[in-house]
């Protein structure tokens, strides 16, 4: 017997809100018991501008959790305590590798009840970190929302994180939809398919347009130096200051390095329901097609995606593991290679979301690679007897490609490889062909990578002209 199709209120997942809750975010907590907390989360940007942060954090008292009672109020408690972690960790010159009992004891509990670990996840900072201008308008809408926390106080820090709320709210019919889609192949309702893989397109087309609009209010500059080294993890972070990770203080037992990625959108429980529905396959970094196949071993080994899950909240987590194990879409629409229509809708998908993701890759070549090339030059030419502060936007790989993002993996490798696994599937022969196109394939048609030419190199076309990244100045073909 067939394992039942998901309930979505079982895992807290509305189908209106998606994995956003469908309550507002608490913009503070109710009891004057926690004020102290919340008084350092609200002056953190001066607190980190001065560099006042842990010794307010050291002279705090332990707090207790007894007092949060609402799943709201233990969500932001743990915004706040996340929020205050990563000002501890990264607002010195040089980052902190031990955490205080002050913030240790609490934060532990807060991520046991939630299922999370303790560090600045996607769900700190994006999923319950926003509220509505206005309650009764679209959550969908960049113009209605705001954020509750920051590091930098800066527009530019709420946008990049109110883009991604919005996503999250646009793709939240999705998931239903994609519910209904799994139910209907399961009883061999073609035209129901058919139909919920074309609204499943134009929903993911929408959210292109909704990840395009970064660039409005979020200066690379900005996020490259202000932004990004607060978000960064402490896994694989030896360039930039730790590196053996973090020792939690919990002033009872001998602490002990842990190393836990930062926040990454591969935490997305949405973007990774899209690839679970669409029968879309992620295999290990640097870990090919015919090496796979090759190895039935290389099968069991888990993917930076799929290890992503483990910084999801426990319900959304056990709800992907659940959708898994039904997932019938590819397998239905392979079966059926006969009927055009439902061939069109599900190559549509997925050009749509490999269309998503090489525009994810335009960001990161715009707002990180190109970024980190002037971040290098700068370094290289300060001299050694100028003082700077060591974090992610300072550190200099002397191996280029050991760039990463704050969520610990190398950066261009995974993005590049997620992006064409993506195409994999697709059924019509032209299809194959367009998804299935890399810059060597010479003769083949190719979906645009940023001015990623078949011979490797990359151009970048600005505003005032346009650069070639040569194998000497790095770029999204060789990092």
């Amino acid at each position: 017997m067939l394992p039942p199709v998901p309930s979505l209120e079982d895992y807290g997942i509305s189908p209106e809100h998606g994995f956003l809750s469908p309550e507002s975010p608490l913009e503070v907590l109710p009891d004057p018991y926690y004020a102290k907390w919340e008084a350092l989360a609200a002056n953190l940007q001066p607190l980190l501008l001065s560099k006042r942060v842990r010794g307010l954090v050291d002279r705090l008292p332990i707090l207790s959790t007894a007092h949060l009672q609402t799943d709201a109020e233990w969500r932001r408690a743990y915004v706040v305590l996340v929020f205050l972690l990563h000002g501890y960790v990264w607002g010195g010159d040089r980052p902190a590798e031990k955490i205080p009992p002050q913030l240790t004891v609490p934060l532990f509990e807060v991520c046991e009840r939630l299922e999370v670990p303790p560090v600045a996840t996607y769900a700190g900072v994006c999923l319950w970190n926003y509220k509505p201008i206005f309650p009764d308008e679209p959550a969908d809408d960049l113009d209605n929302l705001a954020c509750l926390q920051t590091f930098t106080g800066s527009l530019d820090e709420q946008w990049f994180y109110l883009v991604s709320i919005a996503i999250e709210a646009r793709g939240a019919p999705s998931i239903p939809l994609m519910l209904q889609a799994i139910t209907a192949a399961r009883v061999g309702k073609t035209r129901v398919v058919t139909e919920c893989l074309q609204q499943m397109a134009e929903i993911l087309d929408e959210i292109t347009t909704l990840l395009q609009r970064m660039y409005e209010n979020c200066d690379p500059y900005i996020f490259y130096n202000r932004i990004r080294p607060y978000l960064a993890g402490s896994k694989n972070m030896a360039d930039a200051g730790l590196p053996k990770g973090l020792l939690y203080d919990d002033g009872r037992n001998q602490p002990e390095y842990r190393q836990y990625g930062g926040g990454s959108n591969a935490q997305s429980s949405l973007i990774q329901f899209f690839d679970i529905v669409l029968g879309i396959e992620h295999r290990p970094t640097g870990v090919g097609r015919k090496d796979q196949s090759a190895s039935e071993d290389s099968k069991s080994r888990h993917s930076f995606i799929h290890d992503m899950r483990a910084y999801m909240p426990g319900p959304h987590r056990r709800f992907l593991e659940d959708i898994d194990s039904i997932a019938n879409i590819r397998a239905f629409v392979e079966a059926r290679r006969a009927d055009p229509a439902l061939r069109l809708a599900y190559d549509a998908c997925l050009s749509m979301l490999r269309a998503m993701r090489d525009k994810h890759i335009q960001i990161v070549s715009r707002y990180i690679i190109l970024q980190s090339r002037g971040a290098r030059a700068g370094s290289q030419s300060a001299g050694s007897d100028q003082s700077t502060a060591t974090n992610l936007a300072t550190a200099a790989p002397t191996d280029k490609k050991k760039l990463r993002g704050t969520g610990g993996t190398a950066l261009i490798p995974f993005l590049k490889q997620a992006r064409d696994e993506t195409g994999e599937p697709a059924i019509d022969a032209w299809a194959q062909r367009l998804l299935s196109a890399s810059p060597g394939d010479a003769g083949s048609a190719s979906l645009s990578k940023v001015g990623e030419h078949p011979d490797g190199h990359l151009e970048v076309v600005g505003l005032c002209g346009t650069w070639t990244a040569d194998d000497s100045e790095g770029g999204i073909c060789h990092w």
